[in-house]
């Protein structure tokens, strides 16, 4: 909840960084080579030959405690690796090798390389404590293991037996401080453990999917970060969306949208604090001038999140530009505004303490849209290429001012009601003439176009047309024959290959995943609940061993694409599980 580690099946951390999930990365090889940090623990190998892939990998229950094992002819041995929540204090990263059965010779090798894999730090001895230092930023290294440095790494070999436990800790500090306190590794184990044992107790989903649900709202606590309540849509940067294309963006900043689908999810399962959090931090960052509304923040409310490329960095896969920073941060995307609005909306209705400012700030946002929900934007998809006008960015507009219309008629905020239902009447008619094509019986991505876009799935979802109206049927319908997978995922959009398409970049992109669970929850909707079923369960089919969810799958190389994990996978398939439950479409 400040910062995340991504943890390979050879034991390498190949992702971190320090101290914040928008800090530089400690370890960067995941966008490049070994040379550009790393820290792998596991059974020692042979000079120039792959290191051992853990025989099998999982979280210790209900929990971010990982433990990988890895059984070899001379015994089985088990890597625990953990970050203690640390309220008030810099994150720590602990591994725990503990000795199964047999005797198995290990090694640890850790290669810190500061700003993303450029900078090598001054490692050093400070009273039998290990650190490295370059600039700002210090990492302290902790173990009992005898350790020694070559090729600028710092190595341990060790051998564990039976029940043999041998702990390593790494903890970030300001440079110009004293050293950190060592941490107590099994304490902090223990600590860790009940920690997430008690926040899942707070789940009110019990349903048949729990174990899909309580992972992926894990996932989402964890991608909070804590001293804020900023919601980070990602704890990577430039995972690319095409292997070995240019669709390589940051994700680790506060999206309102992606932040606000993830509220409604918490708030759907019984977590009210967290909503509380997120509320507070978007009025801090919102503050006095919701006309300069961004799309997105830093996850302490930042506005400049100037785009920059790491051309040092190869990529993933040889995926470049490696980039940091978002030029998305100044796009228009009228679309935010309802979804910031439904979020509040939600939380209003699910008991959350009533605020005086949200309300204002929502009123506030309505007489911004009066006079702008019909400007063409980039819209949800933050196209490169020309504004349009996005029929989802409009029916979100719709959404924004509906939602408004309740808050005033419940009693709670004072407001232009009868002005505002006339907009409200206006917005729909508009994207019911001009956003749908009556030829095809569709709706389509932009007013004029005749392309489709899977955010059109969200109208019936919203509540802007009932789903039994003929129009939303023809849209499921239309997105299912155009817009489908050979093996039944939903694309975003039509992409242009070689040209530069609708979104103004070349290249492709996987099914989006969150795209694929709205169509489950749509034909749920219109009663195919068996058939939403079916693609609920393959595409939970797609989850990695540990079940998480990149952005895309990609349906040529069978693999997911895309940041990792992604808060906008996991919001949708809690949403879609509540509803086949409720609906009691599930199997056995």
């Amino acid at each position: 909840m400040q910062t995340a580690a991504l943890v390979c099946r050879d034991g390498a951390v190949d992702w971190l960084c320090l101290p914040r999930f928008d800090s530089h990365a400690v370890f960067a090889s995941i966008l490049g080579t070994e040379d550009h940090g790393f820290w792998r623990i596991g059974p020692a190998f042979p000079p120039g030959t792959e290191p051992p892939r853990a025989t099998s990998r999982r979280y210790r229950g209900d929990s971010l405690v990982l433990e990988s094992e890895w059984e070899t002819p001379r015994g089985t041995v088990r890597v625990i690796d953990f970050m203690p929540p640390r309220e008030g204090h810099a994150p720590q990263l602990i591994r725990i090798v503990e000795g199964v059965s047999g005797r198995v010779k290990m090694s640890s090798a850790l290669r810190m390389r500061f700003s993303y894999g450029r900078v090598v730090p001054w490692v050093h001895k400070v009273d039998g404590r290990t650190v490295a230092v370059a600039g700002p930023d210090s990492v302290w290294l902790d173990t009992d293991a005898q350790t020694y440095g070559k090729d600028l790494t710092t190595y341990s070999d060790f051998t564990v037996g039976p029940g043999d436990r041998m702990a390593f800790s790494i903890s970030w500090q300001p440079s110009h401080r004293g050293a950190p306190e060592a941490p107590d590794a099994e304490a902090a184990l223990d600590s860790t453990t009940e920690f997430w044992r008690e926040w899942v107790e707070q789940c009110t989903y019990h349903g048949p999917y729990r174990e899909a649900v309580v992972r992926s709202l894990i996932t989402l606590k964890a991608l909070t970060y804590g001293p804020t309540g900023g919601i980070v849509a990602a704890p990577t940067t430039s995972l690319p969306e095409e292997i070995g294309g240019v669709r390589n963006w940051d994700y680790r900043y506060t999206w309102l949208r992606d932040a606000a689908i993830t509220l409604s999810s918490l708030l759907r399962t019984g977590y009210r604090e967290e909503a509380r959090a997120w509320r507070e931090w978007l009025l801090r960052a919102v503050a006095g001038d919701p006309e300069n509304l961004q799309i997105m923040y830093g996850i302490a409310g930042e506005r400049e999140l100037g785009e920059t490329e790491l051309d040092w960095l190869p990529g993933y896969e040889n995926s470049r530009p490696v980039r940091v920073g978002n030029g998305a941060a100044g796009q228009l995307q009228l679309d935010v505004y309802g979804e910031v609005t439904e979020a509040l909306h939600l939380g209003h209705m699910t008991g959350l303490a009533r605020s005086d400012y949200a309300s204002l700030l929502q009123l506030k946002l309505i007489r911004y849209l009066e006079t702008h929900w019909d400007q063409p934007d980039e819209g949800i998809w933050e196209v490169r290429g020309p504004r349009r006008h996005f029929v989802h960015s409009k029916v979100m507009a719709w959404v924004a001012v509906d939602r408004t219309i309740k808050l005033i008629e419940s009693g709670d905020a004072d407001g232009p009601l009868e002005r505002w239902r006339e907009l409200r009447d206006e917005i729909h008619q508009d994207v019911c003439e001009k956003g749908y094509d009556k030829e095809r019986n569709t709706f389509t991505q932009s007013y004029g176009s005749k392309e489709l876009d899977a955010s059109l799935l969200l109208i019936p979802q919203m509540g802007f047309l009932p789903p039994d109206d003929k129009r939303v049927i023809g849209t499921i319908e239309a997105i299912q024959r155009e817009l489908s997978t050979s093996d039944g995922f939903i694309l975003r959009y039509p992409t242009a290959g070689d040209e530069a398409g609708v979104d103004g970049l070349e290249g492709d992109e996987g099914a989006f995943l969150a795209c694929s669970f709205w169509m489950a929850d749509d034909l749920a909707m219109i009663g195919r609940v068996d058939e939403a079923r079916r693609l609920f369960e393959r595409l939970l089919s797609l989850r990695n061993d540990l079940g998480l969810l990149a952005e895309e799958w990609d349906p040529r190389l069978q693999r997911q694409v895309g940041n990792f994990p992604q808060a906008f996978s996991h919001v949708p398939l809690i949403d879609t599980a509540l509803r086949l439950t409720a609906s009691g479409a599930y199997g056995g």
